[in-house]
């Protein structure tokens, strides 16, 4: 359990995204507590989820309503990705609005949501959609439920995704970062989950264990630094999110991963911002070096290397899963 302190921080009023996911995921109050019904009111009032609204076009867009994903990473894409993280529902109708506009543009072969510049699935932009749909409460829209079958289809036979469908991609290799796909089923209720659905998060699962969550490769730096918000990158916070979200906080293939977030937590209690992406090494590194005005914007809402109230929760989240598993 966070310290007293630690709680104290996180439930401030500045910022009532934190405090409301605090008081839900952390403290275990009903969605009926009247100080989770007060804070989830201060949602689209005050901090984080109120400066995003704020920069919102009536129509429902960021940016362009040319293009919902571009700019990176502050077009519409990139705004609801953040704000389905920040606790907000379809039940505002801000958020309903934009995401019907949202599918409406991306539609998925098939009848689903999640087309990439068309109706073609791609991994990382359909598993966010999904994931953030689930989040703002589409869980019985049939177009969710569909893009739920294509990543299930999509996913490869012997567990985990590549970036595109695994019968459409251009390369057969399974990648950590390919982590999307799997974080949708783990924002999609359990007991609603198919046969085809359990193996397929099974299998995906158990790639990431496999390589204990970080061996693949020579060892990639950004890996190891904790970022917010992630948009389709992969740390290993992300990965014990994910893994101990889907109920594998007792696997022992963890047990690197989880050292390393206890040795980033501060004396203190709190965990820092590590990064804002883009935080890349390697060939995409030294391509944004060689390209800077194809830089995407960096989306910042903390302070890099100081504490970040984002990261303390989601860390402290992960320990304590793991803490009533064992």
């Amino acid at each position: 359990m966070a310290s007293g302190a630690v709680l104290r921080w996180l439930l401030e009023e500045e910022q009532p995204a934190i405090r409301y996911l605090t008081l839900r995921e952390l403290e275990g109050k009903s969605a009926a507590d009247s100080r989770c019904r007060e804070a989830k009111r201060n949602l689209p009032k005050v901090g984080w989820a109120a400066e995003i609204l704020a920069r919102r076009d009536p129509e429902g867009w960021w940016e362009s309503d040319r293009n919902l994903y571009l700019p990176k990473y502050t077009g519409t894409n990139w705004q609801l990705l953040v704000l389905a993280e920040l606790g907000l529902t379809r039940e505002l109708p801000e958020i309903r609005a934009s995401c019907e506009l949202w599918m409406g543009r991306h539609p998925l072969r098939g009848g689903g949501v999640g087309g990439f510049y068309g109706e073609k699935g791609h991994l990382c932009f359909t598993g966010n959609m999904v994931r953030s749909l689930l989040r703002f409460g589409y869980g019985e829209d049939r177009r969710v439920r569909l893009a739920l079958d294509w990543l299930v289809e999509s996913s490869h036979p012997k567990g985990g995704w590549t970036c595109w469908s695994f019968h459409e991609g251009p390369a057969p290799g399974r990648n950590l970062d390919s982590w999307e796909g799997l974080s949708a089923f783990a924002a999609y209720p359990r007991s609603r989950w198919t046969a085809a659905m359990h193996g397929c998060v099974e299998r995906g699962a158990e790639f990431f264990l496999d390589r204990e969550l970080y061996r693949q490769g020579e060892r990639y730096p950004p890996w190891f630094r904790f970022h917010w918000p992630v948009h389709y990158y992969y740390d290993l916070l992300v990965g014990l999110d994910l893994l101990t979200g889907l109920g594998y906080g007792d696997d022992r293939r963890l047990r690197f991963a989880l050292g390393l977030l206890r040795k980033k937590r501060r004396a203190d209690g709190r965990w820092n911002l590590d990064a804002v992406h883009p935080d890349v090494g390697g060939a995409a590194g030294r391509w944004y070096r060689e390209h800077p005005k194809r830089r995407p914007t960096p989306l910042r809402f903390e302070t890099v290397r100081r504490p970040s109230k984002m990261i303390t929760f989601l860390a402290q989240r992960v320990l304590d899963r793991v803490d009533k598993v064992i």
